[in-house]
């Protein structure tokens, strides 16, 4: 079954396109992921989807539903946590919890029960009655979330859910929305975290509004990085992707933190006709290693090319 589908979804803002042509299909029950950069057009995908923005072109059906002529059948059967804070710092975890089961109508018999769920994937129970400002980021993250799921919802939206939070929060949040996988629920997540990303089922790169590749996250790696990656570390990695860019037989260098990592042809000599390649540029003492590509790597790749074939059209109004 499709939880979402969308097709040549297509904002503009006046003379500029924020979403171009972006067309892709989530299944129900998985973790559907929307990577990219910031301002590449995530979250003005997402508000579409659940019936915040009317797109200029294109549709999209969610739930079952037309965002276009249907957008608040969809509201009622979503959840949405938006990327920036979306609860009221000056009321209590309750009143905050309180306010929103009456905003989705959870029958009185049944919010009890829905908010001490969210306190407890919160981890405030007995702490109902603080103010949620007094709350550290990742706490409040996990009660957004507690929140934006209360009436049960089979399809979650969250738009760069863990912005901001310590790495340990992140990885709790994470642990929150496998839980909501194995419960059957739908999530499509946006974020522009690669180790996020590789939790997903599926993946979508978006870059400056299009979409530039779609596949499981391993999938993604191994069919955009046909080849032998190697990390070359020791002299400046500007050096040595300017003496292996142009080789014939380097498909790929960049720069990847404090080292460089370079795709190259398949072979058992691989590291020796790079070692050799960086003696004739005078770099004899780089170390050169095999190491597993990464998902960046891909992402990395990916934008290069996005990058060529924009420069190669003469650049793109936006």
């Amino acid at each position: 079954m499709i939880a979402v589908k969308a097709e040549n979804l297509v904002r503009r803002f006046g003379d500029f396109t924020a979403v171009d042509h972006v067309s892709f299909e989530v299944e129900e029950g998985a973790v559907f992921g929307f990577l990219g950069p910031n301002g590449a057009g995530k979250t003005t995908t997402i508000r579409m989807l659940c019936g915040l923005l009317a797109p200029s072109d294109g549709e999209a059906v969610v739930a079952g539903f037309d965002v276009k002529r249907e957008a608040d059948k969809i509201k009622e059967r979503i959840g949405y946590m938006s990327q920036r804070f979306s609860l009221y710092n000056d009321l209590t975890v309750k009143q905050n919890l309180s306010f929103y089961a009456g905003i989705y109508r959870i029958p009185r018999s049944k919010r009890a029960a829905r908010i001490d769920f969210a306190l407890k994937m919160a981890g405030l129970e007995g702490q109902e009655h603080r103010l949620t400002a007094q709350l550290a980021g990742g706490v409040k993250q996990r009660l957004a979330l507690g929140a934006a799921i209360l009436h049960e919802p089979r399809i979650v939206f969250l738009d760069e859910p863990t912005a901001g939070v310590d790495p340990a929060s992140r990885r709790d949040f994470w642990d929150l929305i496998a839980d909501l996988r194995r419960r059957g629920v739908t999530v499509f997540v946006t974020t522009h975290y690669m180790d996020e990303a590789e939790h997903c089922d599926r993946l979508i790169l978006i870059y400056s509004g299009r979409k530039i590749a779609e596949a499981a996250p391993r999938e993604l790696v191994t069919t955009e990085l046909a080849g032998t990656m190697l990390e070359v570390a020791g002299p400046p990695p500007v050096r040595v992707v300017a003496a292996l860019e142009n080789q014939p037989h380097v498909q790929a260098a960049q720069i990847f933190g404090l080292v460089s990592h370079v795709l190259i042809d398949n072979g058992d000599d691989a590291e020796a006709r790079v070692r050799n390649d960086l003696q004739q540029a005078g770099l004899a003492d780089a170390q050169v290693r095999r190491v597993r590509a990464s998902l960046e790597d891909a992402f990395i790749r990916l934008i290069e090319r996005e990058d060529e074939r924009i420069a190669a059209e003469g650049g793109r109004a936006r």
